[in-house]
Parts: structure tokens; C-alpha cells; sequence
């Protein structure tokens, strides 16, 4: 590890990263045998920090280029209505919590990055999406720290070149 970065910062950076999330922040931390209470806590924190900006920077850009720009109009402007008309009964339908639910899933295409995202693409109410994208970030970080704690311990029961010849002998 190099004195610039510290473990602490590698994990709450990777958090912060779009499609890493805590979904690799956490599983970098645990790697790093760091305490999980502060791996989870810092990969909460960095992924959640992008989220403000985000909601309230993203649309003011966007329409600046949009002004500027004709192609990235036309391509705003059809990325908008076919997300629109493709989910938009679903976004009625489950609302903040449908938004908390696709934060929590543990996939590259989700999580607090793309949830932002769709609050602006669906002109949801920041007032209820905050909360809600907090809580998938919440409940992502139980699973993935779930998930990553039992592949750890297997691959670590796994090391031991004991159970590894076992294991290979029982396959064979």
C-alpha cells in the first residue's frame, strides 16, 4: 500500500465509483482484514456521497449541454421517453419503495448511482427518494456485507492446504 492512500481511503473511493459502489468497496476492506464495523461505515458513507450531487447538479448540467449541444438533446431526449414509457407503471406503482428495493440489489446496474439517476429521469419527489436511496444503501451494504464475509471465510478455509487437498480429492 502506497503512504498517498490508505486503506481507509481506497475503500471509501471505490464506494464512491459508479458500478463499484460498496459492492467492491466492501469486499476490498474485508480483503484488507479491516475492521468490518469501519469497512461498512466508510463504504456507506462514500457511496451515499455521490447522491446529493448528483440529484441536484446532474439536471442543471445536462440542460446546459442540452441547450449547447444538438445531438446530446436528441439523445437526452430519447433515453428519456423510452425509459419513460417502458417503466414508468412500475415507477407509479412502487414508488419509493420499488426505488429502495433496486438501490439494495446487489448488481452492477444498480445501486445508489443509477437510483439518482432515475429519480431525475422520473421526476420523483427528492424529498421521499433521499430517504429511500439511504435505505437501499443500507440494506445493500448488509447484503453485500453478508455475501462477502462467508466467500471470504471460504476462501480462507479453503487456503489451508489441508482442507484444499481434501476438497480436490472429493471433487475427483
Amino acid at each position: 500500500m502506497t503512504d498517498f492512500f490508505s486503506k481507509e481511503l481506497l475503500v471509501l473511493i471505490v464506494s464512491a465509483m459508479p458500478i463499484a459502489e460498496l459492492r467492491g468497496g466492501i469486499p476490498l476492506g474485508l480483503g484488507f482484514n479491516m475492521n468490518p464495523w469501519v469497512v461498512v461505515s466508510l463504504a456507506i458513507v462514500g457511496n451515499l456521497l455521490p447522491v446529493i450531487p448528483i440529484l441536484y447538479l446532474f439536471e442543471p448540467v445536462s440542460d446546459f449541454f442540452r441547450k449547447r449541444l444538438s445531438f446530446f438533446d436528441r439523445l437526452m431526449t430519447k433515453l428519456y421517453e423510452r425509459t419513460r414509457a417502458k417503466h414508468n407503471d412500475k415507477m407509479d406503482r412502487y414508488g419509493a419503495l420499488g426505488l429502495a428495493i433496486f438501490v439494495a440489489i446487489p448488481s452492477p446496474a444498480t445501486g445508489a448511482w443509477t437510483g439518482s439517476l432515475l429519480v431525475i429521469l422520473f421526476g420523483l419527489n427528492k424529498r421521499y427518494a433521499i430517504p429511500a436511496i439511504f435505505l437501499g444503501v443500507l440494506l445493500a451494504a448488509v447484503l453485500v456485507f453478508a455475501i462477502s464475509s462467508g466467500a471470504i471465510g471460504v476462501v480462507n478455509y479453503i487456503a489451508n492446504p489441508f482442507v484444499s487437498v481434501i476438497a480436490v480429492a472429493a471433487i475427483i
